[in-house]
């Protein structure tokens, strides 16, 4: 008897270290710190806001609005179901669209700051979603990803550090905090970017390294740095195969600890500034950048936090750090649900969540082209969303439109640029475009149909000077190879609109 009890000790005692090893295993990998979770809410909410300050709103009457570019009226010949659900569709009015875009700032903030963070972070992107659907030709894969993101933010303890209402959570500095959400969070940006590298290695331009030489051509997206960089052949040849070799090296992001995983977020934390110091990619950039501060180990935030304490930035944050027992857990015992309600809830909950995750992960690989799909066309919203950027070939060719007002004389005179028309290359394609929304919509919305088109000219109508009697909207597009321009530019009368 006595050796049997010692035999079923020793393997009790085996599986609970068995269970303990997978438990660290986990969470050391689907784990994220506290104060990992809090950087992201402060950069998902400032991401937000300025993509609401700096891009949308300049913009809010030229294409949210029936005085606009794309009134609700075409909106709804193109897409039924965007202008049927979308808030900003309701009214075509200036002020109405203003509030709404209040609104999901202030929802924003409420999310940045921490107060109430999950209501705030549904609301948000609710709003958003509306947004982008009023005028889906100004939506991008990073676009989507944000909306994914505040979806998960209204699923995550973000607010146990550095929040205007902190709740002090079970898990210290240093422990992270492990769940479903957390672990899909990671996986999500995971799968981004092994969606790109699966494409980037389906490509003959990426394997031959040139796509990034031919990227750096397409003068309606380089800007800032990109014109001196695209003159150093040698050097994007060489980050065409950096970046393959970083995207390659995704898995890593979960697989990898300690200085390893640091190092990983480091190259891809890297890779997007310096996108963003050249390149013209709206938010994309930042938006990336924010997610990945949720991979950094906690000895990276006890640095960090060292440093705060060192410059005097941990006293001015002291007043939103967790005060008190205020726990989640002594709150949820004064619940009136059961714990079998509130279990079941949780598993419920879960189950949602993984079925949303493979979902979205489903639709990126179609719309990526990774699986057939015939009912989308190639200008399809579904593919205007996609997560493969510049992937799996990058384009060939670059566009800038020419609108040509004539009036009684029959002189001609360029409403963009102003003097006459010509389709010659400007000396800054991206100059043409007064601001990133009129350089998407011109690129997105080539396939958008007639409707559009008209739109577009009778807004160019109302735009035009006294006299103007037509207005003639040319789309011109000059191709490209990895040296730079090939041939001439050609242009493609899209519509003639009498005024």
């Amino acid at each position: 008897m006595t050796g049997a009890s010692s035999e079923s000790a020793t393997a009790t005692g085996g599986a609970t270290t068995t269970r303990a090893a997978v438990r660290v295993l986990v969470r050391s990998r689907l784990g994220i710190d506290p104060r990992a979770l809090a950087a992201f809410r402060i950069g998902l909410g400032l991401v937000v806001v300025l993509d609401l300050i700096v891009l949308r709103a300049p913009g809010l009457v030229t294409f949210y609005t029936d005085a606009g570019i794309l009134p609700r009226s075409t909106l709804d010949e193109l897409s039924p179901t965007l202008a049927r659900w979308s808030l900003y569709a309701l009214s075509g009015s200036v002020w109405v669209q203003a509030l709404l875009l209040a609104v999901t700032g202030a929802l924003t903030v409420c999310v940045l700051l921490g107060y109430r963070h999950r209501l705030a972070a549904i609301g948000s992107a609710l709003l958003l979603t509306s947004l982008h659907a009023r005028n889906p030709y100004l939506v991008n894969g990073g676009d989507t990803i944000l909306i994914s993101l505040l979806l998960f933010a209204a699923v995550l303890p973000l607010d146990a550090r550095w929040a205007i209402r902190p709740r002090q959570r079970d898990s210290r500095d240093g422990q992270r905090v492990v769940s479903t959400a957390t672990a899909l969070l990671l996986l999500h940006v995971v799968v981004i970017y092994a969606i790109n590298a699966v494409l980037k290695f389906r490509s003959e331009e990426w394997l031959s390294g040139i796509a990034v030489q031919r990227i750096f051509r397409l003068e309606s997206f380089t800007g800032y740095l990109g014109p001196t960089i695209a003159d150093y052949p040698a050097l994007l040849t060489a980050i065409n195969w950096l970046w393959v070799a970083v995207l390659s090296a995704s898995v890593l992001l979960v697989l990898a600890t300690g200085r390893l995983r640091t190092a990983t977020v480091a190259a891809y934390v890297g890779a997007h500034l310096s996108m963003a110091a050249t390149m013209r990619l709206g938010m994309f950039p930042l938006i990336m950048v924010t997610v990945l501060v949720v991979f950094l180990p906690p000895p990276v935030w006890d640095r960090l936090e060292h440093l705060g304490s060192a410059t005097g930035l941990a006293r001015r944050l002291g007043a939103l750090r967790p005060r008190g027992e205020r726990t989640e857990a002594g709150s949820m015992s004064r619940s009136v649900l059961s714990p079998r309600v509130r279990r079941g809830t949780r598993l419920a909950a879960a189950a949602l969540l993984v079925c949303v995750f493979l979902a979205a992960a489903s639709w990126q690989v179609t719309a990526a082209g990774l699986v057939d799909n015939p009912s989308a066309g190639g200008d399809s919203v579904l593919e205007h969303s996609s997560w493969a950027f510049f992937a799996p070939n990058p384009p060939d060719t670059y566009s800038w439109y020419v609108v040509e007002a004539t009036d009684a004389a029959g002189e001609s005179t360029d409403l963009l640029r102003g003097g006459p028309a010509t389709f010659d290359g400007p000396p800054d394609v991206a100059a043409r475009y007064s601001s990133t929304l009129w350089e998407r919509y011109g690129r997105k919305g080539q396939g958008a149909g007639e409707p559009a088109r008209e739109a577009a000219g009778s807004y160019f109508c109302a735009q035009a000077p006294d006299g103007v009697e037509s207005v003639t909207i040319y789309r011109v597009d000059q191709s490209v190879d990895a040296n730079g321009p090939v041939g001439e530019p050609t242009p493609h009368e899209l519509i003639v609109s009498r005024c």
